[in-house]
């Protein structure tokens, strides 16, 4: 039986891929899986950050060895090439903490990927650009790859861009708690009250939902236990 772990941050990232799968929350876990001949998937997300997703990753790994792991989900885009609303193969992923670069082997190489303790503003995008030189950025891939090297497990990343270089952003940091949680509830009441920033929220949205849509294309092309003919488990 081939095992894979597919780490994300928020329901909404997977949504399109495991419709239909099997679902189940444990230890503040959302985890879905399918089944299929010798190969199973299996999908976490726990919230936002490289604590999350060790929780999550730690989670799946409770029911049986994990034999690869994916970190999806959304990411900024640090270039103009890397549109929003479209999935990319990560080439490697950096530690904005420690510096530390994994590349991935067997990667298509389609950009770098730096990993930061906070959601990225238009400044710190520019800073993450000029420091590490990567094309996108996110909260989570970094602590995966860790986790999989450590464990002598096969990682590979898949990012959605859900917003651009030059698109505007509130501060979401103000609302991911403690524990990687975003606080819906909290947000829409800060927004409701700001009928001028629905527009570029609307936006956002739309290309978050596409993302999602582009990273399931993609799963479905690359992983194992899907049909080469349709894209799809067998």
């Amino acid at each position: 039986m081939t095992r894979v772990a597919i780490i994300a941050a928020m329901a909404g990232e997977l949504k399109p891929l495991v419709r239909g799968w099997n679902r189940d929350s444990r230890n503040g876990v959302a985890t879905w899986s399918r089944r299929q001949g010798e190969c199973e998937w299996i999908a976490g997300c726990a919230g936002a950050g490289v604590q999350a997703a060790a929780r999550a990753f730690e989670e799946i790994e409770r029911s049986g060895r994990i034999d690869c792991a994916y970190s999806v989900g959304w990411s900024g885009a640090l270039d103009g090439r890397h549109a929003a609303g479209r999935a990319y193969n990560v080439t490697g992923v950096i530690d904005a903490g420690t510096g530390e670069r994994t590349p991935i082997a067997g990667a298509p190489g389609e950009c770098w990927l730096v990993t930061s303790p906070r959601v990225a503003g238009r400044p710190e995008k520019q800073r993450l650009a000029a420091d590490y030189g990567a094309s996108l950025v996110d909260m989570e891939a970094a602590g995966v790859a860790s986790l999989a090297r450590g464990k002598g497990i096969q990682f590979f990343c898949v990012k959605g861009v859900s917003d651009g270089i030059d698109d505007w952003l509130p501060d979401f940091n103000k609302f991911i708690s403690s524990n990687g949680q975003f606080q819906m509830a909290r947000f829409i009441a800060f927004a409701i009250l700001r009928p001028w920033i629905w527009p570029s929220l609307i936006r956002m949205r739309c290309k978050c939902n596409d993302a999602a849509e582009s990273i399931r294309e993609m799963m479905l092309r690359e992983l194992p236990g899907r049909s080469h003919e349709s894209g799809r488990l067998d």
